[in-house]
């Protein structure tokens, strides 16, 4: 067991400077003993060594965290509302909206969230109209006490496969069948704009008439396309990853199954990556019921530098069980952490299950270390995004969002990583100990 935290005031001068010793820092694939710097004034990582002997400068604390582990805070890239708030349930009042949106965050940074995409699953254009502007990037607002950060929404739809639907109501998918304009009309010409948008990442189904140019239009306005909720071949897959699709959402989940003489979406990564062409990167839930261990390892060893954990967590997230209601008049019942849609045959509705679940529970099914468990919902999410030197890191001038973790073995002997504080901005904004 570590031992306790202690911090101790150094500096009679006010510098913002924190220095963490006695600690392990999850860096790359490698846990190292090292201290680690940062400046809670300008919220960033910084260069510890050059700064004492460079500038003489003296930290204002010296927290010393017992042998514990510290990690990059972790990054949800597909997280559909939580703690009884939902992105795509839009209240009469607007600035109710924007209310929920606050309180949520501080929530989620509990969980040591302390980035995400705000995801909006398939709705009528006049919710993505409305909801967007509030759920965009945080940009300069970069205040700790906020919690978790917007890195920009996710659209997941309505350009969708019905066949593979999943819960999304197939009275509201389309496809994009005059390309970009179709885009425009359903998510809103100023939340498209070239000099800035509140969209971060879209999922669309690359075998629909008028995907292709979506996609091209897409990409060459910084935004990601992942392909998901598809009945695409491998071929179609593969011409989705040309035109600029980097990503996949909920791998196996809502898409044409691997099948020898056509292994479809999944296929792709079996596929040599070039150096016009990269591998995608792919979410994967592993919350143990949208998919069985097995394949998530298998997901695992056919391309590890992609695999990126995503809950895909609804609005009931840290709710008791029931049955609640959900968009466009549907409901989803909640059982621990399960979550099925109403009058179904147990299709299932997202789920209510953290990130550091997920990655604990990819940490005992695969026989991944540390760092690769944390990795996949820390530094790749942070690749996949285009922001590696920003977030899902420890090295200086990256954002100081960080986690305090134990690491101790639970009955069974499996490694379980818990909690202990949660830093956003270099400012410490929770504590479990």
């Amino acid at each position: 067991m570590p031992s306790a935290i202690r911090d101790h005031y150094h500096s009679p001068t006010r510098t913002g400077i924190i220095k963490f010793i006695n600690c392990r820092l999850v860096k790359g694939d490698q846990v190292v003993h090292e201290d680690l710097w940062i400046n809670s004034s300008t919220g960033k990582v910084i260069h510890g060594q050059t700064l004492f002997y460079g500038s003489h400068a003296v930290p204002d604390r010296v927290i010393d965290l017992g042998g514990r582990l510290v990690s990059p805070g972790l990054i949800d890239v597909q997280f559909n509302g939580g703690f009884g708030f939902d992105f795509s349930q839009v209240p009469e009042d607007i600035t109710s909206y924007a209310k929920g949106v606050a309180k949520l965050n501080k929530s989620l940074v509990q969980t040591g969230v302390t980035s995400y995409l705000p995801t909006i699953v398939s709705q009528k254009s006049e919710v993505y109209h409305k909801t967007l502007p509030y759920i965009g990037p945080s940009g300069s607002r970069r205040i700790g006490s906020d919690g978790s950060e917007s890195l920009g929404s996710h659209c997941e739809g309505p350009f969708l496969n019905a066949s593979k639907c999943g819960i999304h109501s197939t009275s509201i998918l389309r496809p994009p069948t005059n390309g970009f304009a179709d885009l425009l009309d359903c998510y809103g010409e100023s939340n498209m704009s070239p000099a800035y948008s509140p969209i971060k990442l879209v999922t669309l189904a690359p075998e629909l008439e008028g995907a292709a140019d979506a996609i091209e239009e897409l990409v060459s306005r910084g935004i990601v396309v992942s392909i998901g909720h598809s009945e695409a071949t491998y071929e179609e897959a593969t011409t989705a990853i040309t035109n600029g699709a980097t990503m996949i959402t909920h791998l196996f989940n809502a898409m044409r199954p691997l099948h020898h003489r056509n292994p479809g979406i999944f296929g792709v990564l079996g596929t040599p990556a070039t150096e016009q062409v990269k591998k995608p990167y792919f979410g994967v839930i592993a919350d143990g019921v949208h998919l069985h261990p097995t394949s998530v390892t298998l997901a695992w060893n056919s391309h590890p530098s992609g695999f990126v954990l995503v809950t895909d967590a609804m609005s009931v997230l840290g709710m008791p069980d029931g049955t609640y209601d959900w968009t466009n008049g549907e409901r989803f019942i909640k059982k621990g952490h399960v979550l099925t849609l109403e009058g179904t045959d147990g299709t299932i509705a997202g789920c209510a299950i953290s990130l550091l679940e997920c990655v604990n529970n990819f940490l005992q099914w695969s026989g991944a270390t540390i760092p690769q468990a944390l990795g996949a919902a820390t530094s790749t999410p942070a690749a996949m995004l285009g922001l590696e030197d920003v977030k899902g890191s420890l090295e200086p001038d990256a954002d100081a969002d960080l986690l305090v973790l134990t690491d101790d073995p639970d009955e069974s002997g499996n490694t379980v990583l818990k909690v202990d504080q949660v830093w956003k901005f270099g400012e410490m904004v929770h504590s479990s100990i």
